[in-house]
């Protein structure tokens, strides 16, 4: 008889044994697809559709690897305004030492941008860090409605921030869109201020698929000459009268 309960625990492990690996082999499977499912496939970081190039006043061409995986609403409006020209010659009005530089106000103030619609939110998992290119929207006042804060939140358009140190605050409230690649330093060299007195602004915007040309530097500023003293013009003197003569008797 122990002969025998061996015999059929034996056979019940080699049934049942696959049977419960094929199954958990499935499920992990399942799993993994799930996993990668809800994810675009990551662009190529030289793929020219998704490389931004911004020629700054600072003195050199940056870099920014676009991100349609993670926000492809804002990059495709980002893509069409570059080919509109519409960023050539705009400003860095709102640059914060330690923080980020703004910039995409037709304006130059912070209160502009494109005719288009506004662009819903897209928050999502790419983090504030340094060079992390990220959409500007309208802030929320503390306290308010649902309403208003759902507003805000929608409100991107053309404006956008590039970040200078970590700012890990602003993740999952923010569309990060992009990250610089190549030329940062050009961005640290932007002008602070808000607004900044003498701002430096971007000379040309191109996508890599427009062959763009070598960078060209901004012309130099014009001289200010000093304003010329007038001059008084003196009237010409006259000439003295000769007093009359009597004449002799």
């Amino acid at each position: 008889m122990r002969f025998v309960a061996t015999l059929l625990a034996f056979i019940l492990a080699l049934v049942s044994g696959p049977a419960f690996a094929a199954k958990k082999e499935k499920v992990e499977v399942k799993d993994a697809k799930v996993v990668t499912s809800n994810r675009p496939a990551v662009p190529s970081v030289t793929d020219p559709a998704n490389l931004w190039y911004l020629d700054l006043s600072t003195g050199g061409r940056v870099v920014i690897w676009l991100r349609p995986d993670a926000a492809p609403k804002m990059v495709e409006r980002v893509k069409l305004l570059t080919s509109q020209h519409f960023y050539d010659g705009l400003l860095f009005h709102r640059v914060i030492e330690g923080f980020m530089a703004q910039t995409g106000d037709p304006k130059g103030d912070g209160t502009g941008g494109s005719t288009l619609p506004n662009v819903p939110a897209e928050f999502n998992w790419l983090p504030h860090v340094r060079g992390a290119v990220s959409a500007a929207r309208e802030g929320a006042a503390e306290g308010a409605t649902v309403e208003a804060v759902t507003k805000a939140e929608n409100s991107a358009n053309s404006q956008f921030f590039i970040v200078f140190n970590p700012t890990m605050k602003l993740d999952k409230k923010y569309t990060v869109f992009g990250r610089v690649i190549s030329g940062m330093e050009y961005v640290d060299a932007v002008a602070r201020g808000e607004p900044p007195t003498a701002p430096s602004r971007i000379l040309h915007a191109y996508l890599g698929t427009d062959n763009p040309p070598a960078y060209v530097p901004a012309p130099p500023a014009p001289v200010a000459l000093p304003t010329p003293v007038p001059t008084l013009k003196l009237a010409p003197r006259a000439k003295p009268v000769a007093a009359p003569h009597k004449k002799a008797a």
